[in-house]
């Protein structure tokens, strides 16, 4: 087998030490091509060329979720061909690894290699839908360019947090539990729309849900992970299945601490409740309007501002050594 290795060396919780044995191990088990990232995109131009040559079988990300997110972003650039494309594999190397854990891999870069290697000798692998992303049609974001998820997308709060946080890695902070919930905090006191929402829930065959102050897409459960523990914003997410939605139309002191309580408190039976929550499962083609320019991310990247995105639920995207 011939793979290419991804290589972040970014990557939070992983040393060069560590890398070089992982490498190592790789190597003795497939005739192995190892390029490290340069620039921010660099992962996804590789996972193209990947897709686009004739020999590659399987593309490993060594990295957190951005990396995995260049990567299938590469692998799917002309749309998925399960018939065709390489498979893909991943070695956490991030402080959250969301991907790599809800496919049920180890949290370490050591095991989830020999976890990994196990699979590749018994040809184990599964094969997962995905989120895609797009500007809407006949708004000013319809030239914006589509962009596959493999966990989570948000329009509006969560993405203002990931982008403070990003602010804040840039000037050198580490990017840990702490930094995200200080920016919570902070994106709260700053948001201007939490009493009066300005998105809006668009599906084909129903009535448009208006005066959403937040809206997070889920394709897999949990959401994310707080150290060890898991938060699940839409329990019933599943790699399975289409895209699920978890909404908010009001976020009052009051309203938060309830619903941030919840999360927190989350289980795979049960996620934030109440009668300004808005949960839908299985969804498969639907679009958010915002009346004004809301944060976009998708898997914890941070897209900048959108006022229309078209989601689309696609099943059967991609397959991955588990």
């Amino acid at each position: 087998m011939r793979a290419l290795l991804v290589v972040n060396p970014a990557a939070t919780t992983t040393s060069a030490r560590t890398r070089d044995v992982l490498i190592h191990a790789l190597a003795s088990e497939m005739k192995l091509e190892v390029v490290t990232t340069e620039y921010r995109g660099h992962a996804r131009d590789l996972g193209r060329q990947a897709a686009e040559s004739d020999d590659i079988e399987l593309v490993v990300a060594l990295g957190g979720d951005g990396t995995v997110n260049e990567v299938v972003n590469g692998l799917l650039h002309n749309g998925p061909h399960l018939d065709r494309q390489p498979r893909l594999a991943v070695v956490p190397g991030g402080s959250t690894n969301v991907f790599a854990r809800a496919l049920g891999l180890p949290n370490d870069a050591v095991e989830a290699t020999g976890a990994l290697l196990d699979a590749l000798r018994e040809d184990r692998e599964r094969t997962i839908g995905l989120g895609l992303a797009a500007g809407t049609p006949g708004t000013e974001d319809e030239a914006v360019p589509s962009r596959w998820f493999t966990f989570c997308a948000g329009l509006g709060f969560d993405a203002g947090v990931i982008g403070r946080v990003e602010q804040q890695r840039e000037r050198g902070k580490r990017s840990t539990h702490a930094l995200y919930l200080r920016q919570v905090a902070r994106q709260f006191l700053d948001e201007p729309h939490r009493r009066h929402g300005t998105i809006t829930l668009e599906r084909p065959g129903q009535d448009p849900v208006t005066d959403l102050v937040l809206s997070i897409i889920c394709n897999t459960s949990p959401w994310t992970f707080l150290g060890n523990r898991p938060v699940y914003a839409s329990p019933k997410a599943s790699f399975d299945t289409g895209l699920d939605v978890l909404a908010l139309n009001r976020m009052s002191t009051g309203a938060a601490a309830r619903y941030a309580t919840q999360l927190l408190t989350s289980s795979p039976e049960r996620g934030p409740h109440g009668k300004h929550a808005l949960s839908l499962h299985d969804l498969t083609d639907f679009t958010l309007h915002s009346k004004a320019p809301l944060p976009l991310q998708m898997d914890g990247d941070h897209l900048g501002l959108r006022t229309s995105v078209t989601f689309t639920g696609v099943r059967r995207a991609l397959r991955v050594i588990v």
